[in-house]
């Protein structure tokens, strides 16, 4: 278990809402490099060197796609580099543009995998269960059935191809297997959609009286750290509104403003981006005095 996953739910929510704002928002190359560079150490810190075969496999090539469209598609700037095989002008300011896009795209993912590891279905249900309860029912039981029909379609596969042999040397062959798959991953839908039901039924919800079990307890800790939070992402939203981090691509690329003010903005940006590390490196340490004083 990862050091953020103990804290309240509150908290990992009002985090990740934080960063992932901020994020879509802060187009400044600085404050992209920060959400970028952290985002991915806290992905391997909380999801283990598997982070680092997606970032390779799916995150590297998405970011490159991201960075090669945008030139082609967007001809704004003054910088004349050359013009494209269809006489549309190649421009500095839509290279770095695309650059800036695509280290945007690339956080936001990276955020979005530490939420799922972290942000779990019980603690979404937690959080929104009685405010909008059928609502969150349903987000919690997509996002458990989402691997679940992964992995029932990989069972399904398997005993299709254990029973039938190697069917894919054609296109029929290969369509009437899918086909036979399909069909009894639908009837596995049913009859687990009908077990839920009952199971639900039986447990009693949708009672008034209905009473609901949590393992979630506000401590101190938790309060300390959402006033941090809440705190750093307010001097940051201030010094966004006072352009203390604006960015200017096109007509031309520079910095609206500078100064000691913006690197505090930046400084509170990339302490808010760090959290997580910073929480499990202190526990880490702690963990290891521990251990040297027995």
């Amino acid at each position: 278990m990862h050091s953020f996953e103990r804290f309240h739910p509150i908290v990992n929510l009002t985090y990740f809402l934080a960063v992932i704002l901020f994020s879509m928002i802060f187009m400044n190359p600085v404050c992209l490099g920060i959400s970028l560079g952290l985002s991915f150490l806290t992905a391997i810190d909380m999801k283990g060197r598997s982070m680092l075969g997606f970032g390779l496999k799916v995150l590297l090539p998405v970011m490159v796609l991201t960075a090669l469209i945008n030139p082609a598609f967007n001809h704004r700037g003054v910088t004349l580099i050359t013009y494209l095989p269809g006489g549309n002008p190649l421009t500095l300011e839509s290279i770095l543009f695309g650059l800036a896009a695509s280290a945007m795209i690339g956080s936001v993912i990276c955020w979005f995998s530490c939420y799922n590891r972290i942000m779990t279905s019980d603690r979404f249900i937690y959080l929104f269960g009685r405010v909008i309860p059928s609502l969150s029912l349903i987000f919690s039981m997509i996002l458990r059935f989402v691997p679940r029909f992964g992995a029932q379609i990989k069972r399904i596969y398997g005993a299709q191809k254990a029973l039938y042999g190697e069917e894919g040397e054609n296109l029929r062959g290969r369509a009437r297997s899918g086909l036979r798959s399909f069909s009894a991953m639908i009837d596995w839908a049913l009859e687990n959609s009908i077990q839920i039901s009952d199971s639900m039924k039986s447990r009693g919800y949708g009672q008034r009286r209905r009473t609901a079990f949590s393992i979630f307890t506000f401590e101190r800790r938790d309060g300390v750290s959402l006033l941090l939070i809440l705190a750093l992402s307010a001097y940051i939203l201030v010094g966004k509104g006072l352009g203390a981090v604006d960015y200017r691509y096109f007509p031309d690329f520079q910095a609206v403003t500078g100064g000691v003010y913006t690197a505090t903005v930046f400084l509170a940006y990339g302490m808010l981006c760090a959290f997580p590390l910073l929480i499990d490196i202190r526990e880490r340490i702690q963990w290891n005095v521990l251990e040297s004083n027995n």
